[in-house]
Parts: structure tokens; sequence; C-alpha cells
């Protein structure tokens, strides 16, 4: 069985830089045997992309891929926290916002992008519970936001 290291290896994926925080909070907090990540925005290489609600000016697979984005900032999140991403046990939950036009429902389907990554990197041990919100806005204008809790060893 393969390690998360080398999952996303093979996935020509690298931990990012952990996101620094854009107001009074930490990116990551580790009590006892969990991890709680701070939400999680869209950025790549230090700049954001598309921005907008989704349904008007983000199309539902550019948020989905926003989404794995997000998700691979909260898993460097996580692993700096942990001491290492070979720490973290499992994912236990995950909450993504998604900045909705009006009429559009496919939330779900949005956070798909992140939960499939987590799959991807972390196996058995990546499923989770998970809640999909559609809100009125983000910071930033981006299109989704993931935070997560993981266990950790």
């Amino acid at each position: 069985m393969s390690t998360p290291e080398e999952r996303l290896a093979e996935l020509g994926l690298t931990l990012p830089e952990v996101v620094k925080p854009v107001a009074a909070y930490v990116p990551a907090v580790r009590t006892g045997d969990h991890v709680y990540v701070s939400g999680q925005i869209p950025l790549e290489n230090g700049k954001l992309g598309p921005t907008g609600k989704v349904g008007a000016e983000v199309t539902l697979e550019e948020a989905t891929r926003q989404a794995r984005v997000c998700a691979l900032n909260a898993i460097a999140a996580a692993a700096q926290a942990a001491g290492g991403l070979g720490n973290i046990v499992r994912i236990v939950k995950v909450v993504g916002f998604v900045a909705s036009a009006p009429g559009f429902t496919d939330q779900p389907k949005v956070v798909n992008g992140a939960s499939e990554l987590l799959g991807e990197v972390f196996g058995e041990a990546g499923r989770h519970a998970r809640s999909a919100v559609g809100v009125a806005a983000l910071p930033l204008d981006v299109p989704v936001e993931v935070e997560l809790i993981a266990e950790v060893r």
C-alpha cells in the first residue's frame, strides 16, 4: 500500500506552502489527536484563480477544480500542524462553502472536488463526513472555501 506522500507524487502534486491568514486566526490548530484546519481558499502559487459566484461567473467544472486546490491547501495546513503528512491518520470531516448564484443547487458536486482529492491522497482514510453549503459571498470573492478536521497520531 502506498503512502499519502507517494500518492501525491503519483498525482503530480506537491504540498504548497501553508497560506498565511488574512485575518485574526491560524491556519490549523492541533488539540489532542485532531487537527482543525481553518477554511482554505483556492490559492495556487500565491495567486487566486477565478472569482465570482458559481453558476454565474464561475462554471461548475472550474469551481470543482478550485475545490481540489482548497483541499490541497488544507492538507498542507493539516500536515504542518500534525508534524508531517505521515502523521495524518484519517480525514474526519470536511465542510465546503460555495459562493452560489441564485438558483445554483449543485454545491455537493463542487465540494466533490475536495472529497475526491482527499480520497486519492489518503485512500480509505480519506473518506469523511461532509457538508456542502451555498453562501452569498466568500472572502476575496473566491467561489469556494474548504475546511477540514483530521485525526492525527
